[in-house]
């Protein structure tokens, strides 16, 4: 019997909208189509709108588990996407990403707009800060996120993140190597990033 994936659950953020160029939602499709086949629950926002309901739908149509945590005041809109196999309702969007954060062995972040950027940016965040080392793989369809990689580079430039920490997150260009790289780092995880702050060792691995 073949072992179980080291990928149980995969958090995805992605947009509620569905965007204008046609391969972001395909990149969607493919990812959740993957996740179905390889045994990994979707841990997502709970939407079925855009992105997220692409990527929610793909699951399910190949019989895998999706898990869509949402906060009540978006459920009251009618956002929620009621297909879900267990759709977890929260207060607040702070308990909603707390949830995703911790139901989830690793990360992947598809296209999206701002809502989609500040979760992206707190989860690499956490990661910088040792509050946790799961891995981070920011699939550029469509070279959708250059500006993103690019902004990387240029904050390490001007001394305001620091060298190496280009490896909080990968980057791929397809869907079909989000699951391999993740499954290749939770084999082999990297170390947390040591770095100072003018001159105090403040963050070391431990």
């Amino acid at each position: 019997m073949p072992s179980p994936p080291a990928l149980r659950a995969l958090c995805v953020f992605c947009g509620s909208q569905a965007g204008t160029d046609a391969s972001h939602r395909a990149a969607a499709t493919a990812l959740g189509t993957q996740l179905a086949a390889h045994g990994s629950a979707l841990v997502y926002g709970g939407g079925r709108t855009g992105l997220m309901g692409a990527v929610a739908d793909a699951v399910l149509a190949d019989r895998g588990t999706v898990i869509g945590i949402i906060p009540d005041f978006l459920k009251d809109k009618e956002l929620a996407h009621t297909g879900a196999t267990e759709l977890v309702i929260v207060p607040d969007m702070h308990t909603r990403k707390r949830l995703m954060a911790e139901r989830a062995d690793a990360f992947c972040i598809l296209p999206g707009g701002v809502g989609t950027l500040e979760e992206f940016f707190e989860i690499v965040t956490w990661r910088q800060l040792h509050r946790h080392n799961k891995p981070i793989i920011l699939l550029n369809a469509g070279g959708y996120w250059d500006h993103v990689v690019a902004l990387f580079a240029n904050m390490i430039a001007y001394g305001y993140a620091h060298r190496g920490h280009e490896a909080l997150i990968t980057v791929v260009d397809r869907a079909e190597d989000v699951i391999p790289a993740l499954e290749a780092e939770l084999a082999h995880p990297k170390t947390p990033l040591a770095f100072e702050i003018e001159g105090i060792k403040a963050f070391s691995p431990p």
